[in-house]
């Protein structure tokens, strides 16, 4: 069986993974037959958001592992004991999480780190040429990785000027795109797709992930 690696980064769309595109994509990779592996950094958030009232909890802190097994439902693994030879494929949702905790683009943009656990898996995917996936604001993160590889991947959060011209800025090609839809570099064998970044409805964000997984098990020799 076909592993996916997911890369979690909490639990609420405002402090970690958005919820929504987390459990439609481990529902499309079961449907396509797969088996999902769970991960995220075991560290603190970088904050806690009151998700009633949109504010910062002040004084409150998350475990960025413990509030991802929520949505993992338990089975989830530390990111530093994955390896690139553990996994077929690997997607990153979105959510400000990947942002704010998975690296530091909600603060610094494109002069923005990387978490290094995060930048080491994926290096290790570039090296061995496998398949991955990023969704909504999760490209950036991509962006940052490749902005020191010789192949500057072409990328998509949707159709935000501020967000592309940051992509842009750290070297990557932005193409605009629909929550139905996703972007797919061949050479790079990287698809992104902007779910939330544009989409008005779960069922539109739906449509945009499933396909985005089928293509990236369709890549998977």
């Amino acid at each position: 069986m076909k592993k996916i690696g997911v890369v979690l980064s909490g639990c609420g769309v405002f402090d970690g993974a958005e919820i929504h595109e987390s459990v439609i994509t481990l529902l499309a990779i079961d449907r396509a037959g797969a088996k999902a592996v769970c991960m995220a950094p075991d560290e603190d958030q970088m904050h806690v958001i009151n998700h009633l009232s949109g504010v910062e909890a002040p004084g409150e802190t998350r475990n960025v592992l413990v509030e991802s097994a929520r949505i993992a439902r338990g089975e989830i693994r530390d990111i530093s004991a994955i390896k690139a030879d553990d996994l077929d494929a690997i997607v990153f949702p979105g959510g400000f999480g990947a942002a704010k905790n998975l690296s530091s683009f909600a603060e610094k943009g494109e002069a923005c780190s990387v978490h290094p656990e995060v930048k080491r898996l994926v290096k290790e995917f570039i090296a061995k040429k496998k398949p991955q996936a990023a969704l909504c604001i999760a490209p950036v993160m991509l962006a940052k990785v490749y902005e020191s590889e010789a192949s500057k991947p072409k990328l998509t959060i949707g159709n935000d000027e501020e967000g592309s011209g940051m992509v842009e800025a750290m070297g990557s090609e932005h193409q605009e795109c629909s929550a139905r839809d996703f972007v797919l570099d061949a050479e790079n064998r990287i698809i992104t797709c902007p779910a939330y970044m544009v989409g008005q409805s779960i069922s539109e964000v739906a449509e945009g992930i499933e396909k985005t997984i089928n293509e990236l098990i369709k890549m998977i020799p």
